[in-house]
């Protein structure tokens, strides 16, 4: 096929603009990995731009023989692997029924289900109400506050409500004339053909439970339960942890503040960023199945 000149020019400026931004986007990355890697006499002089210079794994060694590092991470896993689960759970079993025509009065439900997408949490309007409702059901302080609190988002619902829908009645019906009942057409047909938008939607989960980090450093006050970004957010911005962790011994090696706070969150990200590209094919392919019906 031919290409006009007209069009080899629009790829090359396409091209060019996307590697552009492409390259802006990565290099915050790429200057915290060199900078974790790197001395802090390098980086305190502003020698780091894109490679490590005095290239060490100290900052990295002092990370992670600090004990509060290690059970905030387990604490992480924890909340993210349970949390997905719970929230997938209750994605499905509130999408699937509101899928149905036959519910009565699904269409005032889901009115009031989607009245929830404008009650803004972090607004006042919203915080206020939710953490005086977790404190009155004894959810402090807890694991399971973590976890119960944030059990499901409307939007996902929404979102998966829309994929069960595009799926053929005349699978349901078929099993229904076998003798299924609801639970196992939801088992045995829908679950198994949304495998791509539930991967889509607990991506997004997974990554929400991981980062977050405002309401779990509002709810806990014990530091046995905190996540990792809590205690990340403390070596950032109240850099208390810095000091106690830092020696003589620990400045000669050339560990400093800024080295150490590079290297735990280059730790903190390191599982998103090893798992995403074994599953950015469910990704593309869930969101183009969940928002299309037919």
């Amino acid at each position: 096929m031919n290409i006009s000149r007209g069009e080899k020019q629009f790829r090359i400026v396409n091209y060019g603009f996307l590697a552009i931004l492409a390259l802006l986007t990565l290099y915050p990355f790429v200057y915290v990995l060199s900078a974790s890697l790197s001395s802090s006499a390098a980086v305190a002089s502003g020698e780091v731009v894109l490679l490590p210079k005095e290239m060490t794994l100290n900052a990295y060694q002092k990370v992670i023989s600090q004990k509060g590092i290690w059970l905030a991470y387990a604490n992480t896993v924890f909340y993210t692997l349970v949390g997905t689960l719970v929230n997938l759970l209750f994605t499905v079993l509130g999408a699937y029924p509101l899928s149905k025509r036959r519910l009565a009065l699904g269409g005032a439900v889901s009115m009031l289900i989607a009245v929830t997408l404008f009650i803004n949490m972090s607004g006042s309007f919203g915080m206020i109400p939710f953490y005086l409702n977790l404190r009155d059901f004894g959810l402090l302080d807890s694991r399971l506050g973590v976890i119960i609190a944030f059990a499901v988002s409307t939007f996902y619902v929404f979102l998966m409500r829309t994929f069960f829908q595009s799926v053929p009645e005349a699978l349901e019906e078929a099993a229904k004339v076998d003798g299924a009942n609801d639970w196992q057409v939801l088992w045995r047909i829908y679950l198994p053909l949304s495998v791509p938008s539930l991967t889509t939607i607990g991506l997004f989960y997974a990554v929400g439970r991981w980062n977050s980090y405002f309401w779990s450093m509002i709810m806990l006050q014990d530091e046995s339960k905190l996540p990792l970004q809590v205690l990340l957010r403390k070596l950032i911005v109240e850099m208390k942890l810095t000091e106690e962790m830092l020696n003589v011994g620990d400045i000669a090696a050339g560990i400093s503040k800024e080295t150490i706070i590079y290297a735990t969150i280059i730790v903190s990200i390191l599982p998103v960023v090893l798992v995403y590209p074994f599953i950015q094919g469910y990704f593309v392919k869930g969101m183009i199945v969940g928002a299309i019906k037919e």
